[in-house]
Formats: C-alpha cells, sequence, structure tokens
C-alpha cells in the first residue's frame, strides 16, 4: 500500500547546488537503493524521478528505515528540507500510469521514465542547478522500448551533454573500486565491432581522456597501463598485430604528450599487476586502459559489486552510477543492497572536490 505523499512548501535553494539522482528503470532496484541510501543520513541531493514510485519503494523497506518521501514541486523547493525527508522532483515527460508497471518485468513505460529523467538530470547539471548526477540503473532493453536510440547511459549522457551545434563530445567508461580503475575504449557494441573500433585515434583519445581525468581524484600524472586486444598483446604479431599496428604507435603519442602510459601489457595480466590491495599487493598502475566492454569489467566486478562505480568520464559535468544493474529478481523485495550507490555518491563528491565544488 503506498502513502500519501507530502509535498515540499519549502524556499528556493540558496548556495551550493545539490547532487540530482535519476531514479533508473521504475520496475528494477533503482528507486530502492535510492531510498535504502538516503535513510542512512542526510544529503545534499535530490530525487529526479516519479514521486509515487519513490514511496512504493520506500514501503519495500524496514519501517526504521523508510525516508519520508516529498514531492517538490519544483527543482529548487528541496533545499530547505529536514533531514530524513527525500525531495522528489518529478520532471517533465514522465508517463502518467508509470506507478502502474510491475516490479520485475521489462515495460516500456519504465524505459520512457528513465530516459525523461536523464535528461532533465543533464539540463539541471548544465544549468548549474545540479553539482552533478548520480545515477541509479535502468535497463537497455526497456529503453528500446521506448524508442530510444541509445545503448545505455553513457550514449545517452554524451549525446545530451553535448551543447546544440557543437561535435560530440568523446567520453569514455570508467568502472572503479577501491581496488582496481578500468576505462574502455570501446563500450556497448558487439565484439566483432569493438575488433573495428579499437582505432589509433580511439586508443590516443582514451588515454588523454583519463589522463585529464585522474587530475580530478587527485592524481596529477596517473601510472596507465594499456592492455592489448589480442592474447598475450600479440606475441610480436603470432597472434595479430594491432598492438604493433595500433594499440602501441597510440602509446607512444601519449607518451610524446607527457602521458604516464606503458605497453600494451597481456590482458590477462595487466590487471592483476594493477590492483592495489595493501599491504599484500601494491599496484603497478593506477588505471587500466581496458579495448572492450568485458575485457574491462570482469575483472572489476569479480573483486565485489558492492564497491564498484561506474563514471563517465569527458562530460562537462559529474556523473556517477553504481556498478550493477536493475536486479530484477531483488526489485520490490526491500533485499537490494545500496553500497555501490553509496559508493557512487562519494565517487561523485571527490570528483566535484576535484573541480572545486563541495556537496
Amino acid at each position: 500500500m503506498t502513502t500519501a505523499l507530502s509535498h515540499a512548501h519549502a524556499t528556493p535553494v540558496t548556495g551550493a547546488p545539490r547532487l540530482a539522482l535519476t531514479m533508473g528503470d521504475a520496475c528494477g532496484v533503482g528507486p530502492e537503493i535510492i531510498a535504502r541510501w538516503w535513510g542512512q543520513g542526510a544529503h545534499a541531493a535530490a530525487v529526479v524521478g516519479c514521486p509515487q514510485v519513490m514511496q512504493r519503494a520506500t514501503d519495500c523497506l524496514p519501517v526504521g528505515d523508510r525516508p519520508k518521501v516529498v514531492h517538490l514541486a519544483s527543482w529548487g523547493d528541496g533545499g530547505a528540507l529536514p533531514a530524513g525527508h527525500m525531495g522528489v522532483w518529478s520532471p517533465p515527460g514522465l508517463p502518467a500510469d508509470l506507478i502502474e508497471a510491475p516490479w520485475g518485468q521489462v515495460d516500456r513505460r519504465a524505459g520512457v521514465a528513465a530516459a525523461a529523467c536523464i535528461r532533465a538530470a543533464v539540463r539541471l547539471a548544465q544549468s548549474g542547478s545540479a553539482a552533478g548526477i548520480v545515477t541509479a540503473p535502468l535497463h537497455k532493453e526497456a529503453l528500446a522500448l521506448a524508442g530510444e536510440p541509445y545503448p545505455g547511459h553513457t550514449e545517452l549522457l554524451q549525446a545530451e551533454g553535448t551543447p546544440p551545434g557543437q561535435p560530440i563530445a568523446p567520453v569514455r567508461m570508467m568502472l572503479a573500486n577501491p581496488q582496481l580503475k578500468t576505462v574502455l575504449v570501446t563500450i556497448h557494441v558487439s565484439l566483432r565491432q569493438a575488433i573495428e573500433q579499437v582505432t589509433f585515434d580511439a586508443v590516443l583519445e582514451t588515454l588523454r581522456i583519463t589522463h585529464r581525468s585522474a587530475q580530478l581524484w587527485g592524481q596529477p600524472r596517473a601510472r596507465i597501463g594499456v592492455a592489448g586486444l589480442n592474447p598475450h598483446a600479440g606475441e610480436g604479431g603470432l597472434f595479430g598485430d594491432e598492438e604493433l599496428r595500433i594499440i602501441g604507435p597510440a602509446i607512444d603519442a601519449a607518451r610524446a604528450e607527457g602521458i604516464d602510459a606503458s605497453g600494451p601489457w597481456a590482458p590477462d595480466t595487466v590487471f592483476m599487476r594493477a590492483r592495489h590491495a595493501p599491504p599484500e599487493h601494491t599496484g603497478e598502475f593506477d588505471v587500466v586502459i581496458a579495448m572492450y566492454h568485458d575485457q574491462g569489467l570482469i575483472p572489476v566486478k569479480y573483486l565485489g559489486l558492492d564497491q564498484g562505480v561506474n563514471v563517465t568520464l569527458g562530460l562537462p559535468f559529474v556523473r556517477t552510477s553504481p556498478d550493477h544493474g536493475t536486479a530484477f529478481d531483488l526489485a520490490g523485495t526491500g533485499r537490494a543492497d545500496a553500497s555501490s550507490f553509496a559508493q557512487a555518491v562519494e565517487m561523485a563528491r571527490l570528483l566535484l572536490a576535484g573541480r572545486g565544488v563541495r556537496v
């Protein structure tokens, strides 16, 4: 049973902008992990989403862990809310019957809502009304059913984050936890397409973006290890020559620009060498460049989803996300773990601090 919502009558926010938290797929665990995280303390943030969906998620939690859902008439109304009150601003474009979308199922309405929330959050970040964005998981199939041409968050944020009339800004996906950071040259494409997209320009741009971004998390000259594409990094051309023709020359070009890059290293050992788990193991690299999605994400996720964070590098604003999906099997049960979401918020704060913004 969904309880009645409170409505904010607060004065507009003054001072530092807050984080915009997008609710993700309404049928998944996104709303629930936001509510669970919110119940753990006071936060300089507000939710971009459906108040009824957020209330439904809150009702799944133990009574003592439930924040009070407050429907914000405008984004600026949430700054005067007391502790324990979760402000939710409903952006334009949400389906009127979104609350009817069932837990744990792919639903077009959820895809429409997720995209609308992301676009609204981007506008807030671009205008300075939000300090940065932390996105809860969306479902790529629901996004496709909604008619969106983008396969995931990264591509949608890249398109929406580029000012009108400007070339699409190059961005990269980084997956990070306290032990390992990895940045991807290619992301949501087939493996065959990924191999074709590993070009000199793509590898060099990835190195540049990673080098610039590392300064925001406190590493002005990060040690970047570059994974090869082929087994044993090609073994001198025996197992493929992309390392000789593409990856190696891109590393040389990056080093000529003052970037501390090395490789290409054998993909089956470079992540182990980069793992930072003192005192038993100190990483040789601060971040690893991976050539394709699973090459980079498997080692990060193997180390545990509870502390993993997805960061979009190269955007003009900060965006982070938990390193897991919609978890339809857990949605609506009250058992979803908010640890990765909490880490995503902390990473957003760290990156914002690198830009001189505190939230």
